[in-house]
């Protein structure tokens, strides 16, 4: 249906200014052949509106023109435009003749004839007018559907780029969680067994929160903890842990399992290739609208970096970019028997009656 036709506000000021160049014509007509304005506003007015209704009409023609040539439009203008004009004079002709014999506006069969000749030279360029403005409408119409499409196109892609960005992190810490499972089995199967308890424990809880959009900073901070309880079953004494996390920040919304590939990182690369172990600091704070995340850990200087240790990484830095591609970055840095990864995002505060799962 027309949007005009579907909203009555619409068409009510449509058929409004119709009457108003209504009365513009019958001014016209009443100076020309010297009668009052009212008896030529009786006649004219409604003629003007039915003229409004019919070039209503325009906006079906104007649909399936997309691979119109312009000489194509042209034409079908043309003869729409004659066409239009045509009813216009059909139905505008017995209304002449019913206004003179009641007497509103007497009227010769000559009169009546010049009348319904202006009428049609009238019509043609309106409903051009008409065909025009639904043409330029049509392509705005189109314009938008296409934004539209693009839109919906962009989202599609960034949810089917999460999905796999999230596939790729549980196989990569499974792989290494399992490897580590398996050395521990001859040699400490009590806390091979503890292990593979704290791993389902961990994988119960990845999965409820990688399937939410995003999860408070308090939420990854449990679920590293959790990680934590794995590895020290492997590490012991050499796996120390610090946090420093501002007062605010644990509450503000992150990409669930952002803080897992970057703690995994630390202790694989990091704290696994020192005889002594190390430290894994994990800081957070809030400074003006944005969230830094900094994970930090000892390195032995004497070592390069090794094929795979990139991975968690990019995983971390290519999520950023889907969900937050201008406003978010991770910045690496090593020094002083240090590597550090800081990530910098906008700070987005829970709602105050948002879900927070600890269990």
């Amino acid at each position: 249906m027309h949007p005009i036709l579907r909203d009555p506000r619409r068409l009510a000021l449509y058929l409004a200014t119709w009457a108003v160049l209504g009365v513009l014509f019958a001014s016209l007509v009443a100076v020309t052949r010297q009668v009052s304005l009212s008896a030529a506003a009786a006649v004219v007015i409604p003629l003007l509106v039915v003229d409004g209704l019919i070039c209503l009409s325009a906006w079906w023609l104007v649909r399936g023109t997309g691979g119109y040539s312009m000489l194509e439009l042209t034409n079908r203008t043309m003869s729409a435009s004659m066409q239009a004009s045509a009813v216009w004079v059909g139905l505008s002709t017995p209304w002449m003749v019913l206004m003179s014999k009641s007497g509103v506006l007497p009227l010769q069969t000559g009169e009546i004839l010049v009348g319904a000749a202006a009428v049609f030279i009238v019509g043609v360029p309106l409903y051009g007018v008409s065909m025009g403005i639904h043409y330029l409408a049509r392509v705005v119409e189109s314009a938008r559907e296409a934004e539209r499409r693009v839109l919906e196109s962009q989202v599609a892609t960034r949810e089917a780029q999460l999905r796999a960005l999230r596939a790729q992190l549980n196989p990569h810490f499974l792989f290494n969680s399992l490897n580590s499972i398996s050395s521990l089995v001859g040699n400490d199967p009590e806390g091979a067994r503890r292990m593979c308890e704290s791993l389902g424990d961990f994988l119960r809880r990845t999965l409820a929160l990688g399937a939410r959009e995003s999860v408070t900073l308090e939420e990854e901070l449990s679920l590293v903890e959790r990680y934590f309880a794995i590895e020290r079953v492997r590490f012991g004494e050499r796996l120390g842990v610090e946090q420093i996390i501002e007062r605010g920040a644990e509450k503000c919304l992150v990409p669930p399992l952002l803080l897992q590939p970057l703690v995994e990182n630390a202790v694989k690369h990091g704290i696994a290739e020192r005889i002594e172990g190390g430290t894994v600091k994990i800081a957070a704070a809030v400074n003006e609208g944005a969230l830094k995340l900094t994970v930090e850990n000892e390195v032995d200087e004497d070592s390069g970096a090794r094929p795979g240790q990139g991975v968690g990484l990019e995983n971390v830095r290519r999520r950023l970019d889907v969900v937050s591609a201008r406003d978010a970055r991770l910045d690496t840095s090593r020094e002083n028997g240090a590597f550090r990864v800081t990530l910098t995002l906008p700070a987005r505060p829970a709602p105050a009656d948002a879900e927070v799962t600890h269990g």
